[in-house]
């Protein structure tokens, strides 16, 4: 009955959102005409990402190569073919791909992306539907106008000038009127730095640069939480606003403009989150949504880091801990999921660990895939998509089946407890809880995690506390999984235990001594190339005759 009314007020509260949301699009529609085109761009921002010449030579040659998908244009507009899916079309109208075209330093690349932009101007520019002006594609495209604008704008004539600056002028005036109606999260972040970066590039007056960073430090203050992590609990999430708030505060120095008061020191609280999430083969952990990370975008952000040092042991507000010794890493999911809007990518994932070793990831979660489609997303959400213990085969915290209100969290994980204890022979461990079996199975999930002082022996226990005088209806039969990373091969030593070979040869050998242990087909979604098989590590236990298993990995060469 309780899950019901929560469900009937999401969906009252998203009703209630989208219907203020389009009075205030009418309302810009009717007025649209209005907009002036400002003379002149005062200034390009910087952009972080990464450059592949080779991109824009396939552009250039009529193929768009996005979000793993390929359309072949044969020289014309890419906006006028049906595009080959959505993460295609998100990408291809937010315009990041423009910064490829700066590889090329000609007048050739420069029309080509001027032919491309204008097309866009023609056929999207006055329609304001669809993906094309969805809030978070439309900020993306701004910052990528702004800061693009060179090759863009590059021997233009007037006409194309003026009406690329009034299209950019009326993005902005979207932005702005969509903000009230934005779910939090980095969609509203995102939103609030486009609008900072405008009203530096773009002529305005004293009052709007003001509000712009007023409104910026608000959302420093309400979604980078004290000790640096993302109230999304995303790891990946602070890289993805470093990329666009480093260049954003160079252009405020540069111009002379006073900075946002939190932009500094919000910057500088990002840094250790980001460093505590980096594991030895450079890559950020699979945690809350996040997906593979390209070196070079994690390196060109870290070599502004100021507060370099050694990696937190824990993050307190975001609610992870960090297990170090020798060369081993070890980082465990010990939160609940987010509130607000951040509960539509919150992940299943309580008391699931990864672990690398040397330049290697051994154990990791499935993570979320960049390109696939949204059913393959909800998947990866699942408990069974972690390094975890999965009860009757359902998921610790519970999503809402309506893709309506974004199949947000409706039944959470309301309770985890974490204790940390160092031994004086070196060893670091963790005792966990979380009481996400609690209301349905009446189960209490204990796990333990300790790693000794040289990296070498990583000791594990997971215990299922049924409450007392609690009687289910169904048998409880519970999974331990652990995610292998595809990069591992795995080799079945004997029932009771397997050895893991990183391509370098380092190895490791998982036990759990009286429980078969079993290699199965998996799944990664966070493989730069897209979605790929893997393996992982099960072990099966039913609760009438066992409520707990301990494990173990050791380091053979």
């Amino acid at each position: 009955m309780q899950s019901g009314r929560r469900f009937a007020s999401m969906y009252v509260r998203e009703a209630w959102r989208r219907a203020l949301r389009r009075v205030a699009l009418l309302r810009l529609k009717l007025f649209r005409h209005s907009t002036k085109a400002p003379e002149r761009l005062i200034v390009a921002p910087t952009d972080l990402r990464s450059i592949d010449p080779h991109v824009a030579d396939e552009i250039l040659n009529g193929r768009f190569l996005l979000a793993g998908r390929m359309l072949e244009t044969n020289g014309k507009s890419p906006f006028t073919f049906t595009l080959p899916s959505r993460p295609f079309a998100t990408r291809l109208h937010s315009f990041g791909w423009l910064r490829h075209m700066r590889a090329n330093k000609t007048e050739r690349s420069s029309a080509a992306a001027r032919a491309i932009v204008d097309s866009w101007l023609s056929i999207h520019a006055g329609r304001m539907e669809g993906i094309a002006w969805e809030i978070d594609v439309t900020a993306q495209r701004v910052i990528a106008w702004l800061s693009h604008s060179p090759v863009v704008l590059q021997n233009a004539d007037r006409g194309f000038y003026r009406r690329f600056m009034k299209s950019l002028a009326f993005q902005v005036r979207f932005l702005h009127r969509m903000a009230p109606f934005t779910l939090g999260g980095l969609e509203l972040f995102r939103l609030r730095i486009a609008l900072a970066m405008a009203s530096v590039a773009m002529p305005t007056r004293a009052s709007t640069l003001k509000r712009a960073a007023q409104a910026l430090d608000r959302e420093f203050d309400s979604q980078i939480l004290p000790d640096g992590g993302h109230i999304s609990r995303n790891p990946r999430v602070g890289l993805e606003l470093l990329l666009d708030l480093l260049p954003l505060r160079q252009t405020y120095v540069n111009l002379g403009h006073d900075l946002p008061q939190k932009l500094i020191s919000g910057i500088d609280r990002m840094y250790p989150a980001l460093r505590f999430f980096r594991h030895q083969d450079g890559d950020l952990a699979l945690f809350n949504g996040a997906t593979s990370t390209l070196a070079n975008e994690l390196m060109s952000v870290l070599r502004y880091d100021e507060t370099a040092g050694q990696p937190f042991k824990a993050l307190p507000q975001s609610r992870y801990q960090r297990l170090a010794g020798g060369k081993t890493v070890i980082i465990a999911d010990t939160g609940t999921p987010p509130s607000g809007g951040a509960r539509r990518t919150a992940h299943a994932g309580s008391l699931s660990f990864e672990m690398s070793s040397g330049r290697h990831r051994f154990i990791v979660n499935s993570g979320s895939p960049k390109f696939a489609g949204y059913r393959y997303v909800q998947m990866a959400r699942t408990t069974a998509a972690h390094s975890t213990v999965i009860l009757n085969d359902t998921s610790s915290t519970r999503f809402s089946p309506s893709p309506f209100l974004g199949h947000a969290v409706t039944e959470p994980v309301k309770t985890v407890t974490v204790e940390r204890a160092e031994t004086e022979d070196g060893r670091d461990g963790i005792k966990l809880s979380h009481d996400g079996y609690l209301r349905v199975f009446g189960v209490l999930h204990e796990r333990e995690l300790t790693l000794n002082a040289a990296g070498s022996i990583v000791t594990g226990r997971d215990r299922l506390v049924v409450r007392e005088g609690y009687e289910s209806d169904e048998p409880l039969k519970a999974v331990a999984r652990f995610h292998i990373h595809p990069s591992i091969a795995l080799h079945q030593s004997d029932g009771e235990s397997v050895m893991l070979t990183a391509p370098d040869g380092e190895s490791w050998l998982f036990s759990a001594p009286g429980n078969e242990v079993l290699i199965t087909e998996d799944i990664f979604f966070a493989d730069s190339s897209g979605i790929c098989g893997s393996d992982q590590i099960e072990i099966d236990f039913d609760l009438a005759e066992k409520t707990e298993i301990r494990w173990f990995l050791s380091r053979r060469g």
